[in-house]
């Protein structure tokens, strides 16, 4: 695993689920080597813009860049990201070793430098050992540690977190994104992470990307954001978490 992250651009991005409905539309900048917390109300648009620079969801127009490479146009496998959902998509019927060997080889077929891989991505993630286990037999923590370790064996330099955690307890959440943080630290990939909760954003995130409405109301430092007060968009969000349901 090489490690080292790259920047991610939307330009102008445009995208409607429907053709009666108004398009979204995103202009906003992922720094290299650096964590950005994608934060903003239900239904904004958070998972669509990850859905749109991985490739599942196509623009309307725009671009996308990453790195100086326009990948707007290119299939998702040959996008270089990869994304770890909050199902964590592993299949039942696999060993772990296997999950996340089709990290590497769809067909499964692992010489040896694959197997050495695997073993240090299984290393990475605290899960050295647990070849031969299958997911039911393990904790939700560690079927998110598989599934992250499957995303650093394709070796890209963006990884894209989908409320990877979001199911997750409060102590739960919290090691798992101390572990991105680690993983971040050791490899220097850019790390695009949406959350709903600041505390997340807080916690490892030196950058914040505001999304409201399908469209980038805030960008900048997360301190800067979530703590000064200065955006409405954001203070208001901030504020409606804070009264009691």
């Amino acid at each position: 695993m090489s490690g080292g992250g790259t920047s991610v651009r939307c330009e102008a991005l445009s995208f409607r689920y429907r053709p009666d409905e108004p398009a979204m539309r995103f202009d906003c900048a992922f720094a290299p080597g650096r964590v950005t917390s994608v934060m903003g109300p239900s239904g904004s648009g958070k998972s669509t813009l990850l859905a749109l620079i991985a490739g599942f969801e196509r623009a309307e127009s725009g671009r996308i860049l990453i790195g100086d490479a326009d990948i707007t146009r290119l299939p998702p496998a040959r996008r270089p990201v990869s994304i770890v959902f909050q199902d964590n998509n592993l299949f039942a019927h696999l060993d772990v070793a296997a999950n996340v060997g089709l990290g590497i080889a769809p067909d499964l077929r692992l010489d040896s430098a694959a197997r050495g891989k695997l073993a240090e991505a299984l290393d990475a993630v605290g899960l050295a050992g647990y070849e031969t286990r299958k997911p039911g037999a393990l904790s939700g923590g560690e079927r998110q540690r598989v599934a992250i370790a499957r995303a650093l064996v394709r070796d890209r330099p963006v990884l894209m977190l989908d409320e990877a955690f979001g199911s997750l307890g409060p102590a739960l959440r919290a090691a798992m994104l101390d572990l991105v943080a680690d993983l971040h630290r050791r490899m220097a990939m850019t790390v695009i992470m949406v959350s709903h909760d600041p505390d997340d954003a807080r916690r490892i995130a030196s950058d914040l990307v505001f999304i409201d409405g399908g469209r980038v109301a805030a960008q900048g430092p997360t301190d800067r954001l979530l703590d000064d007060g200065e955006n409405e968009t954001v203070r208001a969000y901030l504020g409606s978490r804070q009264t009691p349901s």
